[in-house]
């Protein structure tokens, strides 16, 4: 059974916003648009400390009840973390038993990256490893092996976004979503923007929505998503 919280993923994708800045406003708003998990996003909110960061997980769970992904992310994986890699993971080890899901990058240090995976683990937290290509979308062997590799180094789900340059880039992503299990796969910018409503129904357990501000290229509101997916159903 592959759950974020008590939220199912083999009954349906769920929608995801992603709080990066103003998480107290962002994240009731989320709610109210019909978010189904929250994405706290340290490194954009310019949470530094392990205190900081329990503390807004706490008030944003007791305000909307929902499913928690802890994520800090890599600049070079389009984040905006200053700090160095050994404080970076440490504050997700420490935040760890208050949120439901951590996302941690393939790219990151494999002891590093190790180290996350098996806390999260210890915890029962659910696991995502992600990759990103803000340039391009490689070949479709080379798509399954990055999420295979995810899934080897401990993956509950594997979290894959690239970039395409034509629709071929954006079917191959989709082709290999219907291939592989217990992925999120997202073809980013304007020409990869319906996959974000449509990749669900090809096998993606999550899809990504702002707030506000978008936090990657091609990203809806919260609203927009729900509403388009529910169109079709």
């Amino acid at each position: 059974m592959l759950k974020i919280g008590k939220f199912d993923l083999e009954e349906r994708a769920a929608i995801v916003a992603a709080i990066s800045n103003e998480p107290l406003q962002q994240s009731g708003t989320a709610a109210e648009h019909g978010a189904d998990i929250l994405e706290i996003r340290f490194d954009l909110l310019g949470i530094t400390t392990p205190k900081e960061a329990a503390d807004l997980l706490r008030t944003v769970k007791d305000k909307t009840s929902l499913p928690c992904i802890a994520t800090n992310r890599l600049q070079t994986q389009g984040g905006n973390w200053e700090g160095t890699e050994e404080s970076r993971i440490a504050l997700l080890e420490d935040i760890m038993h208050l949120t439901d899901a951590v996302d941690i990058e393939l790219e990151t240090d494999e002891h590093l990256r190790d180290r996350i995976v098996k806390k999260a683990k210890e915890e029962k937290k659910t696991v995502i490893i992600s990759s990103h290509d803000f340039e391009r979308t490689p070949d479709k062997a080379t798509l399954k092996s990055i999420l295979d590799h995810s899934h080897n180094a401990g993956a509950d789900i594997a979290k894959l976004a690239v970039m395409p340059e034509n629709m071929q880039d954006v079917l191959d992503l989709l082709e290999v979503t219907m291939e592989v299990d217990d992925v999120c796969t997202i073809s980013m910018g304007q020409m990869g923007k319906h996959t974000r409503i449509i990749a669900p129904l090809y096998g993606s357990k999550l899809t990504y929505a702002s707030v506000s501000d978008a936090v990657a290229p091609g990203q809806l509101k919260v609203e927009d998503l729900k509403k388009a997916m529910e169109m079709v159903e």
